[in-house]
């Protein structure tokens, strides 16, 4: 049964791909360590970058195929199944208080950054030039984030020295066959996933936009899902929220940007993702804007909010797709009122933290507060 085969290589490809992801954040993590860098650079560039692994392999293995539908759908997709479900999720776990000065200033660069692409993309196409640029981009905030750390209070060093600890151990030839074999099976899962997708799609009559944006999309995420549940069951709640926002920039401006150059005539955007998911998920980073505020804390009924607008989100793509006939009145309760409620729940939790300047004892306390 071909339809069944494409499932299985869909399903296998996406086990290797989490796999290789692991292993590549284990080894280039202990490496990075071993050399000396900065426990809070490692935290947000090298594990969150690293937790984006199968995104850039399933994105290059697309543009290798020609699929660029579904290149620019598993980046898009990925960072609003990042903000929406895993931040969500990680806030119903554990509420989330965000103190931490760098991820206050990631979100304005992720919403920027978004902007960006979709000014890169309204002639149609992301050229080899705007791919440069994007990776420029991710070369720029590494170098910002590496300088940042060395500001950083011992105690926020400490907290990701603990995620880190394991890291140190292994010895150096280890590390470089963690990475090497984390890189293998991230190219072979990509490889097969692709394929499993695509043929999924053309089976069910799906777009490959829409089989990026959901399927293959949370599928890549799994990695991050796994890390900032933990980190946020450990209580470390500024690294949860740091994979999330890490992983989202990486998403956009270093997949997107390899995708962009290595694409030999550009990488073609569907007027859907240009008219729909390119708005939301730029709608959906300045939905984390309260996130910057000092002190800010994400309770659980806002973490539940966040999977409601996911769910809702898919439910529109799935509804689309099939052009099925509830769409004009699904469509017309979530303008109606969805989106209304959406905005005072934001506009509520951003009027409360502007209100409160917390002094940093505060802060420290609120997060053991929140402590599970």
């Amino acid at each position: 049964n071909p339809v069944m085969t494409s499932w299985f290589l869909l399903g296998l490809g996406l086990g290797v791909l989490v796999v290789g992801a692991e292993l590549l954040v284990r080894g280039a993590s202990s490496l990075a360590a071993r050399f000396g860098i900065s426990p809070l650079v490692i935290g947000l560039t090298i594990v969150a970058f690293g937790t984006s692994s199968p995104e850039i392999a399933v994105s290059l293995g697309a543009v290798a195929e020609g699929q660029s539908d579904l290149a620019l759908g598993n980046a898009v997709g990925s960072s609003t199944f990042n903000a929406l479900f895993i931040l969500g999720t990680t806030a119903l776990i554990a509420p989330l208080v965000v103190h931490q000065k760098l991820v206050r200033i990631e979100v304005p660069l992720i919403i920027l950054a978004g902007l960006a692409l979709w000014v890169m993309l309204l002639d149609g196409s992301l050229s080899r030039l705007d791919g440069v640029i994007l990776l420029a981009g991710i070369v720029a905030y590494t170098g910002f984030a590496i300088r940042s750390s060395r500001r950083e209070t011992s105690a926020v060093k400490s907290e990701y020295a603990q995620t880190c600890e394991r890291a140190k151990r292994p010895g150096l030839s280890r590390s470089i066959s963690l990475i090497v074999a984390g890189l293998v099976l991230a190219v072979l899962g990509a490889g097969w996933l692709v394929d499993g997708a695509v043929s999924i799609a053309e089976s069910m009559g799906i777009s490959e936009l829409v089989i990026g944006l959901t399927i293959v999309a949370a599928g890549t995420s799994l990695p991050e899902v796994a890390t900032s549940v933990v980190a946020a069951i450990r209580g470390q709640r500024d690294i949860a929220v740091g994979n999330v926002l890490g992983s989202n920039l990486f998403n956009i401006l270093a997949i997107l940007g390899l995708a962009g150059i290595f694409a030999p005539h550009g990488l073609p955007a569907s007027p859907a993702l240009m008219s729909f998911d390119l708005p939301v998920m730029i709608a959906v980073s300045v939905a984390c804007l309260p996130i910057m505020f000092t002190g800010f804390r994400i309770n659980r009924w806002e973490g539940a909010l966040f999977l409601i607008a996911y769910a809702s989100y898919v439910a529109y793509l799935v509804l689309d797709a099939a052009n099925h006939e509830s769409l004009e009145g699904f469509s017309a309760v979530a303008l109606w009122f969805g989106l209304p409620l959406a905005t005072l729940g934001i506009a509520l939790s951003a009027a409360h933290a502007i209100g409160r300047t917390p002094s940093p004892q505060s802060e420290s306390a609120e997060v053991d507060k929140a402590a599970p």
